[in-house]
């Protein structure tokens, strides 16, 4: 008799998939949720939801906010997300030329891509002085109130925009880098500074959002020109040149141009 094992169904393990099911629900409506709604979102009763996430907490895979009492994802959910990120061609092309880039410049810099919440910091190179600032691999960048915000709203598609600034408008964190409200971004003023970033190619931000802290924000794009992540130079504002043609800026298009052809002669 042929052997037909691969055409039949494989057994799995009933209970990881129920428990599945409650991170699709996290995923699908990307926004932290209560036990009784995140047991309806999965089909599942309150009490058997919150048995399932007791182990995907010990796991790492949710987490509880100790205030609201919402889950969302955790730490080792994280940790997959970027490890997936770094299988990316793009991302695994950038890499090094931002390893070299902060050695060159003597400054820290932070590779950025989109995610649901807004502009996430995948990875960040230090140098030069420390910073006082708190930015570290998972951070989300503010749409509006800093230089990688403001990139991604002037090259990514505006649906693509309009849900983060959805997204960080509901956020709960009062930090600089996601809390402030990302209101107004289709406003003919905004609008305006968007087109002004396209035509430079390139964004800053002066001690903002932290005092003391400024920073060049550039895209980097694939063969078709859509946007693919940021490269954001970060120093403090004594030491960061922040001149629209200053050493900074021609090193971050420089470099941001030297990925983009690698992306292509790659693809």
């Amino acid at each position: 008799m042929a052997d037909t094992t691969s055409e039949k169904k494989q057994r799995g393990i009933q209970s990881v998939e129920v428990g599945g099911r409650l991170l699709q629900a996290l995923a699908r409506q990307r926004e932290p949720l209560g036990l009784t709604e995140l047991a309806g979102e999965a089909q599942l009763s309150s009490a058997q939801a919150h048995t399932y996430l007791v182990s995907l907490t010990r796991l790492g895979l949710v987490k509880r906010d100790a205030l609201t009492g919402n889950y969302e994802p955790g730490p080792l959910s994280l940790r997959l997300g970027l490890m997936h990120i770094e299988q990316q061609p793009v991302y695994r092309i950038a890499a090094p030329y931002a390893a070299a880039l902060a050695e060159r410049i003597g400054l820290s810099v932070a590779i950025c891509v989109a995610g649901v919440q807004g502009p996430a910091i995948v990875r960040y190179e230090r140098s030069g002085s420390p910073l006082h600032v708190n930015l570290h691999i998972g951070t989300v960048m503010s749409l509006e109130a800093t230089s990688t915000g403001r990139v991604f709203c002037a090259f990514c598609p505006p649906e693509q925009v309009a849900e983060m600034a959805r997204n960080q408008a509901h956020s709960g964190d009062p930090t600089p880098a996601r809390g402030r409200a990302a209101k107004g971004l289709a406003s003919a003023e905004w609008s305006k500074r968007f087109d002004e970033i396209r035509a430079r190619g390139i964004e800053r931000g002066i001690d903002a959002p932290s005092p003391g802290i400024s920073s060049l924000s550039v895209p980097v794009f694939d063969g078709e020109q859509r946007m693919q992540l940021a490269l954001t130079a970060i120093g403090s504002s004594g030491s960061i040149d922040v001149e629209w043609d200053g050493a900074v800026a021609r090193q971050l298009l420089e470099t941001s141009r030297r990925i983009t052809e690698a992306v292509v002669t790659r693809t």
